[in-house]
């Protein structure tokens, strides 16, 4: 995108939304982060991709609390927004799924792992790992809805606003 206004605009617009929706009542793991950060990586300068979803995070955390994996997590969402800016300079469909159930994924690995490195409440064996994965299964299944939810929401509602731009554009040249 270069349209530094353009730009600017949905960065605050992503911003304010998302931290709303984190902020709202709503099931555990239905959050829009991942998908602002997949969006933000794809259309908006890098620089902004990058703090965007940090920059949701550190709000919306401010008012619900720390907790001991924040850093974890919030660096999950910057290695999204990073593998965005890599791989969804010219999204397709397929690109923008792959990085979806991708970051899903990989957010459950990498934060449950935290969990069982820092929590105390599993055994630092094969087994203890084992079982909080399993104890965060349910936890994946709302992560992976809410990501390909929001991200389809993103993606689709800025492939309608381009398009009628592009026709009202069409159209003023047409009457000229």
């Amino acid at each position: 995108m270069r349209d530094r206004r353009a730009s600017l605009g949905i960065a605050l617009g992503l911003l304010t939304v998302a931290v709303l929706l984190r902020l709202m009542p709503h099931p555990a793991n239905f959050a829009p982060v991942t998908a602002v950060a997949i969006f933000g990586g794809a259309v908006l300068p890098r620089k902004v991709a990058f703090w965007l979803p940090l920059a949701v995070m550190v709000i919306s955390d401010i008012v619900i609390g720390f907790y001991s994996i924040m850093p974890v997590i919030w660096a999950c969402y910057l290695l999204i927004a990073l593998a965005s800016c890599l791989w969804l300079r010219h999204p397709t469909l397929l690109k923008g799924a792959v990085l979806t159930l991708g970051a899903s994924v990989g957010f459950f690995i990498i934060t449950n792992f935290a969990v069982w490195v820092t929590s105390g409440i599993y055994a630092h064996t094969t087994a203890g790992l084992l079982q909080c994965y399993t104890m965060a299964l349910p936890f994946f299944r709302n992560t992976l809805l809410s990501d390909i939810l929001y991200t389809s929401a993103l993606f689709g509602l800025y492939s309608l606003i381009q398009h009628s731009i592009s026709k009202s554009a069409f159209v003023a040249r047409q009457v000229q």
